[in-house]
């Protein structure tokens, strides 16, 4: 476990601009000009404050569109906050969305290359044939361009590449819900592997019995705010109740 993989947000707020409806050419906009606003600030998270230490399994709730996504994603260094403070530490292995840091124009043994190489991980034989075997591809498959892929063959791609070694901290996204029953129990072992390890964790997903299986903790979003942080069965009727 590494001492150094600590999350902290202070009063953290994070908005996207996005076109109004009512502009949808340059004629619009030159007609409407100083009546209508072309672009509406959209809240996503608003003063969310937490710490998340070393070791913590920390499960993420809310309903679609409350911003569960974009905190992972701030936490990843993706996203940079409106107002506040992000301090993140340690070693990230983000599975933040189906492909992402996926190319789909190599080869899946291409990706496996480029990819644990830009996670610093040497890519020996030894390790290639361990993400290989994890993935359940064959090696025609892996021959073939990503974009030739299924969407379940690029989960089971990203997400091998991806706990490949032992993160100090890994953000998982909901990228379970994709794949074969057999593959998805597979992917759950191997991220209670990590967390036994000692890596701190941060997991969205809305399946009530993973959230039991894997968290020690439980933080509930709703509208952007933090409504719970604390115990896991308290957060699971807390998220139940946004329905």
């Amino acid at each position: 476990m590494s001492d150094k993989a600590h999350i902290v947000f202070e009063n953290v707020s994070l908005y996207y601009y996005t076109f109004d409806q009512g502009i949808n050419s340059v004629k619009d906009y030159v007609l409407k000009l100083g009546f209508v606003k072309p672009f509406v600030k959209r809240k996503v998270l608003e003063q969310v404050s937490f710490e998340v230490k070393p070791g913590e399994v920390v499960g993420i709730l809310g309903k679609n569109g409350t911003g569960k996504s974009s905190l992972l994603k701030c936490v990843a260094g993706i996203l940079k906050s409106y107002h506040g403070k992000v301090e993140v530490e340690g070693r990230i292995a983000p599975m933040l969305a189906i492909g992402a840091g996926i190319e789909m124009e190599l080869t899946g043994l291409e990706n496996i290359k480029l990819i644990t190489s830009l996670m610093g991980v040497p890519a020996s034989r030894e390790k290639i044939d361990e993400i290989i075997a994890f993935s359940e591809l064959s090696i025609e498959d892996l021959k073939r361009q990503v974009k030739t892929y299924s969407t379940g063959m690029i989960s089971r791609l990203s997400f091998s590449i991806a706990v490949s070694e032992n993160p100090d901290i890994l953000l998982v996204d909901e990228v379970l819900a994709v794949g074969d029953s057999g593959f998805q129990e597979k992917c759950m072992k191997r991220i209670n592997d990590i967390k036994e390890a000692g890596s701190t964790i941060l997991f969205v997903s809305h399946s009530p019995d993973d959230v039991r299986n894997i968290c020690t903790r439980t933080i509930c979003i709703d509208r952007g705010r933090i409504v719970f942080d604390g115990d896991v069965e308290a957060g699971l009727e807390v998220y139940r109740k946004q329905f």
